[in-house]
């Protein structure tokens, strides 16, 4: 009998002043996750360590030194994707788990689920955090039609460029445009967005979801400045919605 894909999601980011795990993590998928002595995850180490946190709130099955962590990230190869479902093929279940949210969106995950379904084995999907939702849902913009863009470029002419398509797109479609960017390049995004973006554009910009310095702001772009929302090396989430 096969095993089943679980798709476990994981906090968003902790503080020592408080319990992350037990804040935004149900308690159903505490139970799930516990159990279990098979894990795929960006990184093992990180992987460890979220369980032994998760250990304090609901009891591990096994002790963390018999679970079994394999690596899953932008650098494993095709073959070693497809390695790591031979034990679920074999009856063993597996926890797919995220750096941060929950897995598969914005995720190297999203290849061994794909995986999976070709091979027949069952994925659950289970409730957690997801940023993109949470940012979505507080940013006030249209919920009814958006769409993720990942990070934008890098280069600066390129950034711009795109910043306009995404205006232009959301102008015409009425469609929320949502991305994230590397925590230490959101200075130069909003700068980018104020040069780049017509001033009634709305802006919505989420940092440090579900942690007690959590803060959203929503504003047309002519009212953003640098120093609205603390940005520097903060996790944020981006979302446009052209007038």
């Amino acid at each position: 009998m096969r095993g089943t894909l679980y798709l476990i999601p994981n906090t968003l980011g902790k503080r020592d002043e408080f319990d992350p795990v037990m804040d935004v993590i149900p308690v159903g998928v505490q139970q799930i996750a516990a159990r279990l002595d098979y894990f795929a995850a960006e990184n093992a180490k990180t992987a460890r360590a979220f369980l032994k946190k998760l250990g304090e709130t609901a009891p591990l099955a096994h002790a963390i030194q018999q679970i079994e962590v394999r690596e899953l990230n932008v650098n494993t190869k095709s073959d070693a994707i497809a390695a790591l479902l031979d034990p679920i093929a074999a009856g063993r279940d597996c926890g797919l788990l995220s750096e941060a949210g929950v897995p598969a969106i914005a995720d190297p995950g999203a290849d061994l689920v794909r995986l999976a379904h070709a091979r027949g084995i069952t994925v659950r999907p289970l409730v957690g955090p997801s940023s993109i939702l949470l940012a979505v849902m507080g940013s006030g913009l249209n919920g009814q039609s958006f769409a993720f863009n990942g990070y934008l470029p890098v280069d600066a002419d390129e950034r711009a460029k795109r910043l306009r398509d995404l205006e232009q797109r959301s102008r015409k479609a009425h469609q929320t445009q949502v991305w994230i960017e590397t925590p230490y390049r959101n200075g130069a995004l909003l700068e980018a967005l104020r040069q780049h973006c017509a001033g009634a554009t709305l802006l919505s910009i989420a940092v440090d979801l579900t942690l007690p310095t959590e803060t959203i702001v929503t504003l047309p772009i002519s009212a953003w400045r640098p120093d609205r929302i603390d940005l520097h090396k903060r996790p944020a989430i981006f979302s446009l919605l052209a007038q």
